[in-house]
């Protein structure tokens, strides 16, 4: 009898625990819904990526993204407050809880998932460091850099990436660190460095910026990997949920075939299955969440698939004219892969 006291006794408390670390995970959503929009960090003006158009509107693959997680969450993609941040700024600002979400060109990578105590959700875009430099030079091989100096962005992984690749090749490089990307490119523009290094779709977008971008060339060869993608606070699972398939639904969306444009029809009459429960048709994925049933269907409805992100934002319909490449689906040959909605 007196286990079964202590056992009984025990039940409440376990209870009362579970009911507090469920209003804690809770904690994120409901203060974005008690505020009436998400607070999103990114990149103080990466074209493809992040940057204000000349009305001061947030365009980019970064933006969609958080854009789509207002869809999800309100049913509305205009409900997100950007805040451009740098790259030095970027991990306070959402550690500090100024942001919900941080959606700014920001490598994966273990110390920054293990230790700082934030989450990556996923990868958004697959890239590499790479190096870009001025035709004249004559340069089509990394090794041929041995005494070149290198203009830099602080407080990035690519930093790090020059301390591993270059010393093990005996190769002498000198650095020239700026804070931002426009003064990085501006460096690299008025004669401060020979080389600029960035992940290649940052050089892609930084070569926009120059006098004359046909007077520059970005090198074949990487020397990393820099899977880029969204991040959260740890400590929150719904709200990680919640940014992390915003993301798979996109790319679930773009596999079958769903679209801004036919979706209506999608979830008027879904031709599958598969179709019927990304759209809230059929199940309760959306409850799963803590959001409406339609989460998804007002994702695409508002921003779009995977693709048509890509596609507008760095791939061909942009100035980036980036490939799919890596970025494609893993249907087509790439490494863009979604769990089920099921």
């Amino acid at each position: 009898m007196l286990y079964k006291n202590k056992f009984m006794m025990a039940v409440p408390a376990a209870l009362l625990l579970s009911g507090l670390a469920t209003a804690s995970q809770a904690a994120t959503l409901d203060d974005v819904k008690e505020r009436g929009n998400l607070n999103c960090g990114v990149n103080v003006g990466l074209t493809g990526f992040s940057a204000p158009d000349e009305d001061g509107h947030w365009q980019g693959l970064d933006v969609e993204i958080c854009r789509g997680v207002a869809a999800a969450v309100f049913g509305d993609a205009s409900k997100v407050a950007f805040t451009p941040l740098t790259a030095k700024e970027r991990f306070t600002a959402l550690q500090s809880g100024e942001i919900d979400v941080l959606s700014r060109n920001t490598t994966w990578t273990a110390t920054r998932d293990n230790s700082l105590g934030l989450d990556f959700t996923g990868v958004a875009f697959y890239d590499g460091q790479g190096f870009m430099l001025r035709k004249d030079l004559g340069i089509d091989n990394l090794k041929q850099l041995d005494g070149a100096s290198i203009c830099i962005q602080a407080g990035t992984t690519h930093e790090l990436n020059l301390a591993d690749y270059f010393p093990s090749r005996d190769i002498n490089i000198q650095t020239v660190t700026f804070d931002t990307p426009d003064q990085t490119a501006g460096g690299f523009a008025n004669g401060r460095c020979d080389v600029l290094t960035s992940d290649t779709s940052q050089l892609a977008a930084l070569r926009l910026q120059l006098p004359d971008p046909s007077s520059v060339e970005i090198l074949p060869q990487l020397i990393s990997k820099e899977p880029l993608g969204p991040v959260v606070r740890q400590g929150d699972d719904q709200w990680f949920d919640i940014v992390k398939w915003t993301l798979f639904a996109m790319i679930n969306a773009e596999e079958l075939g769903v679209t801004s444009e036919n979706v209506d029809d999608m979830k008027a009459n879904p031709p599958n299955p598969k179709v019927a429960r990304l759209l809230g048709v059929e199940g309760s994925y959306g409850e799963q969440l803590g959001l409406p049933k339609d989460w998804a269907y007002q994702i695409v409805k508002d921003v779009g698939n995977y693709g048509e992100v890509f596609a507008d934002n760095v791939g061909k319909n942009s100035p980036l004219g980036i490939e799919r490449g890596l970025n494609a689906l893993w249907t087509e040959g790439g490494l863009m892969y979604a769990p089920p909605v099921r």
